[in-house]
């Protein structure tokens, strides 16, 4: 098995990142896919917990939303939201927080509220729901999100969760405990702040990807490492995993069979 779309070289790029035994704060879509395949291969100690209130979920479906009732199943123990937040989340409890969005900027601010003027808006989004927690207290966050010029703007329309604000030394300035977005992984390319300005900084490429396309999908000048390293394809026993997960969708949207 060597076919893969950017989809699936993005979703298994961002699975590496997640260690043994970490604890993991997982968002829907792409994120819990990224974080389900870490559990299934490298990863079987992971815990992940989801906003809904569970707690080392081991979901056999990729889960259709924070609400399915595969993660309470399955999870060690299923508490309040507000205990996620207040006892898990903003103590420092969590290692990595998966993250997505609508728009992201050269410091890896997110937007997942509106596009355009907040008070008259081309486009009203789902909103930022746990993100700005997740952003300001996880030990790390790992984003991912579809590379281009309509996602990866000078300056986000508006700030749902904070990166790094304005450049280093903003989160300090503010109290957030979290080190931030550390990583934020694509379907063309893997981006990381720089150490000194908090910028993001083009270190890898994903299989195909070229510099140039990846600044061309990019809305800010895009500062590049001095060596750009090659993200490693996906592994047959990874897809091979990734499939298994992605035909769960499908019977999970169904419901039980009567």
């Amino acid at each position: 098995m060597t076919d893969f779309s950017a989809d699936d070289a993005m979703t298994v790029a961002a699975s590496r990142y997640l260690a043994d035994g970490a604890v993991c704060f997982v968002g829907i879509g792409l994120p819990s896919t990224a974080a389900n395949l870490a559990r299934r291969t490298h990863a079987p100690n992971l815990v992940l917990v989801y906003e809904s209130g569970t707690l080392g979920s081991k979901p056999e479906h990729l889960p259709l939303s924070i609400g399915d009732g595969e993660l309470a199943d399955t999870a060690d123990s299923v508490i309040s939201v507000p205990e996620v937040f207040n006892y898990w989340l903003q103590p420092g409890r969590i290692d990595v927080g998966f993250l997505s969005g609508a728009q992201i900027d050269r410091f890896a601010n997110i937007n997942s509220t509106v596009i355009g003027n907040y008070a008259d808006p081309k486009v009203r989004l789902p909103g930022a729901g746990g993100a700005p927690e997740i952003a300001a207290s996880c030990g790390e966050v790992v984003v991912l999100l579809r590379h281009s010029r309509r996602t990866f703007v000078e300056r986000v329309d508006f700030v749902s969760s904070v990166g790094f604000g304005t450049g280093a030394g903003c989160r300090e300035k503010w109290g957030l405990r979290g080190r931030g977005p550390q990583v934020v992984v694509t379907d063309l390319a893997v981006l990381r702040p720089d150490p000194s300005t908090c910028e993001l900084t083009l270190t890898a490429l994903q299989p195909g990807a070229t510099v140039d396309a990846v600044r061309d999908a990019t809305g800010w000048d895009l500062a590049v490492a001095d060596d750009v390293e090659l993200v490693p394809p996906p592994t047959v026993d990874e897809l091979t995993v990734l499939r298994k997960l992605q035909a769960t969708l499908v019977p999970a949207a169904r419901g039980p069979t009567p």
